[in-house]
């Protein structure tokens, strides 16, 4: 019986990971994030009702769930706060009961969110204070809420100007105190009595500061990897890894995207997949599903199965192209790499299959799927060697076909 599932975004971010995350914490006892800023966008609807979470993990909406911010993120004390206000003006219960912080988390401060915006423009970052924070952290300069707590630290008067802006950024960080637990002692004596965890992550392995499409990438580890030192838990604590991934690629900001789509089919899956970024409302650069990236992914994370998503937004397109390999200077590469020239440079190699035009709305079991949508699934299924476990249909949760039930608590 899987005791404990990692839920990893395989592409660029924004796969759907959020509603994912959401579907399978019904049956979790805990839902803990790893990574990441409030750069996030987790998007979940249900009954019709759209939540957007930057920070808070995704297992929020369902009741009796502890939800876990890790030490491997770095955290924006306003926005927090704002978010659980957001959450309770909904009815939805935020209480120390059920959102623990890790007081290990590193703090954003205001100078971090102006550099960010002066400096790193050229990257396409969402403008958060997310690298210079963990740039901070690295450089050994950083604050950790631990240390402003204990210490009635006096660090931010360095980062606001004026004493206005102080006294808020102190008053905010009161306010998260009775949040903050030692969450690397919480989250493995929940492990010892056998609770049911689900991992979150934020991003995506293509942006991860190791793996990613360097310099375009965030500033956490995205991949599996970063669970461990994300939480403080060992590797083999971690059951099944599943890879979330849509049936189509896209990117936010700058970097390289081999498949992208500048036509009319590009637009067309821009629009009907309202591919708008969560975060920052930018339109998202939209490209074909790229196999070789999503096979590295495969590999980096140790992936046990897929969650294809948004295969409903491919109906009505006579063709749908996957990419088996790139054109790199008269050489076919058949093997990802995350080398910028050769990415910035290829011409994609494609392989051709037929659309559908059925709708897949109310569609319940992967057999009643158009055998077009199926062949597709099973052509990527062969692409990536693992199965493919969960298929999503929308944005609602009723909207999850689920393929193999092993991949499940």
């Amino acid at each position: 019986m899987t005791k404990n599932i990692a839920v990893i975004g395989m592409q660029f971010g924004d796969e759907g990971k959020g509603k994912i995350i959401d579907f399978l914490a019904e049956k979790a006892d805990v839902v803990a994030r790893f990574n990441g800023g409030n750069n996030a966008g987790h998007t979940i609807k249900v009954n019709d009702e759209t939540t957007i979470l930057h920070l808070i993990p995704s297992g929020i909406l369902h009741k009796g769930k502890i939800n876990i911010i890790g030490n491997g993120l770095v955290i924006d004390p306003k926005v927090l706060l704002e978010e659980i206000e957001k959450l309770r003006n909904k009815g939805i219960k935020v209480t120390p009961d059920n959102l623990v912080v890790s007081g290990n988390a590193h703090i954003i401060l205001e100078k971090h969110i102006k550099e960010d915006k002066e400096k790193n423009k050229h990257l396409g970052t969402t403008a958060r204070g997310i690298g210079p924070a963990y740039t901070d952290k690295v450089a050994r300069s950083g604050m950790r809420l631990i240390d402003y707590i204990n210490k009635n630290n006096v660090l931010e008067k360095q980062s606001f100007s004026g004493r206005r802006k102080s006294e808020a950024f102190s008053s905010d960080l009161k306010n998260i105190k009775p949040f903050i637990k030692n969450t690397t002692l919480l989250i493995n004596n929940l492990l010892n009595k056998n609770k049911k965890i689900l991992f979150e992550g934020a991003q995506g392995t293509l942006l991860d500061i190791d793996f990613g499409t360097y310099p375009y990438v965030t500033s956490s580890n995205a991949t599996v990897g970063g669970i461990c030192t994300g939480l403080g838990i060992g590797p083999k604590k971690i059951d099944k890894v599943l890879g979330v991934a849509k049936a189509y690629t896209t990117r936010v900001g700058n970097g390289p995207l081999p498949t992208e789509l500048k036509d009319e089919v590009g637009k067309k899956i821009q629009k009907t997949g309202n591919e708008f970024g969560a975060t920052t409302g930018r339109p998202r650069r939209i490209g074909w599903f790229d196999a070789l990236m999503c096979k590295y992914s495969v590999i980096v994370n140790s992936l046990d199965a897929i969650v294809l998503t948004k295969l409903d937004v491919l109906s009505g397109l006579e063709k749908i192209k996957i990419c088996i390999g790139y054109k790199h200077k008269n050489k076919i590469i058949k093997n990802f790499s995350n080398n910028s020239e050769i990415l910035e440079n290829c011409e994609p190699v494609y392989e051709e299959l037929n659309g559908w035009n059925e709708n897949l709305d109310g569609i319940k079991n992967f057999e009643d799927l158009p055998e077009n949508a199926k062949k597709y699934i099973k052509r990527i299924e062969e692409l990536m060697e693992i199965p493919i476990s969960i298929v999503s249909i929308g944005p609602e949760r009723n909207q999850t076909l689920i393929l193999k039930k092993e991949f499940l608590f």
